[in-house]
């Protein structure tokens, strides 16, 4: 109880900011984000909000006149959460957003709209969405607490984030509660050892290439019932897969994603991470680049570069009509091997090319033959990339 108010205490300005600029678009929101992320904390701490938590039963009975019950609130700006828990979700979104514009409306849910069947209209046209990501670095900055080692031993859940010490029974509530309350509900799943076994496997090999046929047999299911789950996690936003960016090039990996977990502290749990060595480094913070990605410009379009000599790219970012934006993701930038951007910039000549570290407080450039390359910040990063 103590931590939740502690956490309803903190203004997440940037989550913030985005609800007020989207609701001056549209008047439904809809809010997605893994459980536990702060959906329901970050819609309570709006001003003048009415707050109705669909998980309640009483709470379902006055949603049964969706009519009756958005007339009753003109003007008024209110959140629904847990929204799947109604009959017909999507048909109530519809209505609202067609013929009650007049109520500005969030709706919270832990997938993607057309993730579940439950969503028979995914209202295209009709809505805003906001993929509320684990802890960005705003959010550390408004918790108060800006050590990134924090961040990525602990992870971006909010309440994992507060604590200095958690046990391995948060990480097993968690895991219960998502099969519970999201695969259950919204998928219903069978073979709930397989689908752990699974996730436990992802999180501690988070951030390598994906081959299905790896995990079938320790956990006893096909390949195609691991392609499956790998949907549903992508879906419930618990894992990210990456695919490669190719022109169909002989010399290029073209098919093999690599998977992301969603979150550092999953990835150090699983991995059995007490403590971070300088050798753990890297790849958090390959993680966490992702997730400012991510969180930051709202979109899951990130792609990696890999030829079958081995050189490869961490992130390319493709804009639309421009050419691919190369990124390295480097915890110190004395780590930096050009190798990598060198191959890709031989097949893909145009683009910019960024190394982003934790070390570089002001920005540079560094010229290697025919390659410029600018290390930068995290933040300066995306300041770069959402403006080209």
């Amino acid at each position: 109880m103590l931590r939740a108010l502690r956490m309803e205490l903190k203004q997440r300005t940037f989550w913030l900011r985005s609800i007020e600029e989207l609701w001056e678009k549209r008047s439904v929101i809809w809010l997605s984000g893994v459980r536990r992320v702060g959906k329901t904390c970050l819609c309570r701490s709006l001003s003048d909000i009415e707050y109705f938590d669909c998980e309640l039963p009483r709470t379902r009975r006055s949603l049964a006149d969706p009519e009756g019950f958005l007339a009753s609130l003109r003007g008024r700006r209110v959140v629904l959460d847990e929204i799947h828990r109604l009959q017909n979700p999507s048909e109530f979104l519809k209505l609202a957003a067609d013929y009650f514009s007049h109520v500005k409306l969030i709706a919270t849910g832990s997938s993607t709209l057309g993730a579940s069947a439950k969503f028979r209209d995914t209202l295209t046209g009709r809505k805003a969405n906001l993929w509320l990501t684990p802890m960005i670095r705003q959010d550390l900055i408004d918790f108060g607490n800006t050590d990134l080692k924090h961040r990525l031993l602990r992870g971006g859940l909010p309440p994992f984030f507060m604590e200095s010490d958690i046990s391995e029974s948060d990480f097993q509530e968690w895991i219960d509660s998502y099969w519970a309350k999201d695969i259950q509900e919204l998928f219903r799943l069978e073979r709930r050892y397989a689908f752990q076994r699974f996730a436990e496997l992802l999180f501690a090999q988070s951030g390598g290439i994906f081959e299905a046929t790896r995990f079938s047999r320790p956990c006893e299911v096909s390949r195609t019932t691991i392609s499956n789950y790998l949907n549903v996690f992508e879906a419930t936003f618990v894992a990210h897969i990456i695919r490669p960016y190719s022109t169909h090039r002989p010399a290029e990996i073209v098919s093999a994603p690599k998977v992301y977990a969603f979150d550092t502290g999953f990835v150090c749990y699983h991995r059995d991470y007490q403590h971070l060595r300088p050798e753990d480094m890297g790849l958090l913070w390959e993680h966490f680049v992702l997730n400012e990605l991510n969180g930051r410009l709202q979109s899951r379009d990130v792609r990696y570069w890999r030829d079958k000599r081995g050189h490869e790219v961490d992130f390319v970012l493709t804009p639309r009509s421009k050419p691919p934006i190369a990124i390295e993701c480097k915890w110190s930038a004395d780590d930096f091997d050009k190798r990598g951007l060198e191959a890709f910039r031989r097949r893909y000549p145009q683009g910019s090319n960024f190394v982003v570290s934790q070390d570089v407080d002001r920005p540079f450039k560094r010229s290697y033959k025919n390659l410029v390359v600018d290390f930068v910040s995290l933040e300066t990063l995306i300041d770069m990339v959402s403006h080209m």
